[in-house]
């Protein structure tokens, strides 16, 4: 992660970016990890969530976010349990005092899975999708977001408008093993190029994604084009519909098959519905 951290240092000495509150950690064992709010801690939701965290884990070490969908991992996903190590509940909400009827049901519950590195490796080798090892590059996001009501506003580092949006960016990004990087108000104009359409390609150990965020009545949700520059190549996507959150992960989910090694942007699916 070296050439990562000297890469991230570069940016914010120039005001570009500010550190994340969200950091990927160095530990690699962390890739094969992955939390899931369930109801309850009991055998009725724990299977659902087994699954969704094997399916999480298998995105996040391959790079390859196509394979959710495949049909050989939502079967895989029926049997997850062959594939942890350890698990545990957390109740987010312990020690608060209860609130109308609370107690008299069962809570969600944070359930935190640690998968076998060895198995899920060997999984992802059987699937034609390897892991994807070594460093990650850091993703800075430069986005204008035009919302409902007026002003528009830039996802920087500070903007109060912002914070909510900040929160599940970081939340989404780091669910996906990927470094996160929002510019500074400053930076953002370093960042951008004279043509919104055509992004800068970063120092080595980094990916820019230049985009803008309208929300849309008709759509509905928001509507987002997006525009990277990769190994010297210039690539376009976007989404259409849904929520923010699913903006973000869509733009997260192309940088990773870029990094990764596995396709590109434009095969993803464009519309959030």
């Amino acid at each position: 992660m070296r050439s990562i951290g000297l890469c991230v240092a570069a940016l914010v000495a120039a005001g570009i970016v500010a550190p994340s509150c969200r950091t990927l950690a160095d530990d690699a064992n962390s890739l094969y990890q992955a939390m899931e709010i369930v109801t309850g801690t009991d055998l009725r939701e724990r299977p659902r969530g087994f699954a969704q965290c094997l399916q999480d884990v298998l995105v996040k070490v391959s790079g390859d976010p196509r394979l959710r969908a495949d049909p050989r991992v939502i079967a895989l996903a029926q049997h997850a349990g062959d594939y942890v190590v350890t698990f545990n509940y957390v109740d987010p909400i312990a020690g608060t005092r209860p609130k109308d009827d609370q107690g008299t049901y069962d809570r969600s519950e944070n359930l935190t899975i640690t998968f076998d590195p060895a198995k899920i490796d060997a999984l992802l080798t059987s699937l034609g999708d390897p892991p994807w090892h070594g460093p990650r590059p850091v993703l800075v996001p430069v986005l204008s977001v035009h919302g409902r009501k007026p002003p528009a506003y830039l996802l920087s580092t500070t903007e109060p408008l912002a914070a909510e949006q900040r929160d599940a960016f970081e939340r989404i990004a780091a669910e996906a093993g990927i470094p996160l990087r929002l510019p500074t108000a400053s930076g953002f104009s370093r960042l951008r190029t004279r043509n919104d359409s055509v992004a800068p390609c970063g120092p080595d150990g980094t990916i820019v994604v230049l985009g803008r965020l309208d929300w849309s009545e008709t759509a509905p949700g928001w509507i987002g084009t997006w525009h990277t520059c990769w190994q010297g190549h210039q690539h376009v996507w976007s989404l259409h519909g849904g929520g923010y959150d699913l903006a973000f992960a869509n733009i997260v989910q192309g940088a990773m098959l870029l990094a990764s090694g596995r396709g590109t942007p434009d095969m993803l699916q464009v519309n959030g519905h």
